[in-house]
């Protein structure tokens, strides 16, 4: 069965961490750009930073330096770990698998960040 499968969210406190996981089964991840997008709520999805095949990343402004965007093929997973969170990062986390030929997202997974 294709599919994506996010694991990780949960509260934290403000100043923070976690670490969100994007595991795929049914495919190779290790071929396609990863991206990680989030929703809040009342807001359009937004880009969070992506991983391309071979290892170059990109974030959103607000979020470098605080955000780390990994993936390890022989575990066909993808990470995004998220230090010194703040409330405004609080939304529905989407993992997002991106080739030529397909367009593959995870079922998202909520990141609140509040005291």
């Amino acid at each position: 069965q294709v599919q994506l499968v996010e694991s990780g969210g949960g509260l934290v406190q403000p100043g923070g961490s976690l670490r969100l996981s994007c595991a795929a089964s049914g495919f190779t991840l290790a071929y396609y750009a990863v991206g990680w997008f989030r929703q809040a709520p009342g807001k359009e999805r937004e880009l969070v930073a992506y991983i391309t095949a071979s290892g170059t990343t990109n974030y959103l402004g607000s979020v470098k330096g605080r955000f780390t965007i990994s993936r390890d093929n022989a575990e066909n997973t993808a990470y995004l770990q998220m230090n010194s969170l703040k409330p405004e990062d609080t939304a529905v986390y989407y993992c997002n698998a991106r080739s030529y030929f397909a367009d593959r997202w995870g079922q998202g997974t909520q990141v609140t960040v509040s005291s």
